[in-house]
């Protein structure tokens, strides 16, 4: 046995994706922090059909990583992204009966669950252009930080699409408020950085070649901290949207109960006595 649990089920449920070799973008894991790079700038980083379901496999599996803490997603050079390719996914899908439309579109809403349901923080990066699909993937990461030059925008309207694609309508609002969420998803206009900050899109600003150095340092302060602890964060701020305030308290009263068995909450606790600053280790 090994912590209470029969090695033969830890091996089944535990992996690691250090060695995973992707198809459709770029991954790496270093010390724990795992970065996607969606790697087509010459179009701007647009998504594919593959793509789609690449990601949506990948943030499946980082449910069970074990050398996975915390994830940045970027694109390659000075876009993010431009959203699904026109020519190899927005030609091919007119004239496609209603039930294949239906599989797409709950392909695309699939990846956005399995965002939130991997219990690793996601750091979105975003220079240049986002747009579309890729507005949405910098929507579903848990902290973005951005460029004065990136413009983001919902482009659903434009291409005579409703706004609510991939739970944009249930997501933005509660990151800039109805009205500004509405005027993006009504009228498909660009969102600034300046106006991505003030709204609280963005956590933070910065020069666009210091922007994979910020993202990088960001995510490795969440991997040094306590990331079992981090997982319930991010599992309550997304459980919580559908809870009563008496739920929710509730809901926190057992989470917070359980970090108090962990390791990392007795190692904290040694530092204080110590004065010294504790080293998590995430168990």
């Amino acid at each position: 046995m090994t912590n209470g649990l029969d090695p033969a089920l830890r091996a089944g449920n535990r992996s690691t994706l250090g060695d995973y070799a992707a198809q459709h973008f770029r991954w790496q894991v270093r010390e724990r922090v795992g970065t996607i790079v969606l790697d087509r700038p010459e179009r701007k980083n647009p998504l594919t059909f593959g793509a789609y379901a690449e990601l949506r496999d990948l943030f499946g599996r980082l449910a069970y990583a074990e050398d996975v803490s915390v994830i940045v997603l970027r694109g390659a050079g000075t876009d993010f992204c431009s959203g699904g390719d026109v020519h190899d996914i927005i030609g091919p899908l007119i004239g496609l009966p209603a039930p294949e439309l239906l599989m797409f579109t709950r392909m695309t809403g699939d990846l956005v669950k399995a965002m939130r349901a991997c219990p690793q923080p996601i750091v979105a990066a975003v220079d240049g252009v986002c747009a579309g699909a890729g507005a949405i993937l910098a929507m579903a990461a848990d902290l973005r930080v951005g460029t004065a030059r990136s413009k983001t925008a919902f482009l659903f309207a434009r291409v005579g699409l409703a706004g609510c694609d991939m739970g944009a309508c249930a997501m933005l609002p509660r990151i800039i408020g109805q009205g500004r969420a509405s005027e993006l998803l009504y009228l498909g206009r660009s969102m600034s950085g300046e106006q991505g900050l003030a709204w609280g899109f963005f956590n933070q600003l910065v020069d666009p070649d210091g922007l994979a150095e910020a993202a990088a340092a960001l995510a490795r302060e969440l991997a040094d901290g306590p990331t079992f602890a981090h997982s319930i964060t991010k599992t309550m701020l997304h459980q919580e949207w559908s809870m009563s305030i008496e739920q929710a308290i509730e809901a926190e009263a057992q989470a917070q109960a359980l970090c108090m068995l962990t390791e990392d909450f007795a190692r904290a606790y040694r530092a204080f006595a110590a004065k010294s600053r504790p080293v998590f280790e995430g168990n």
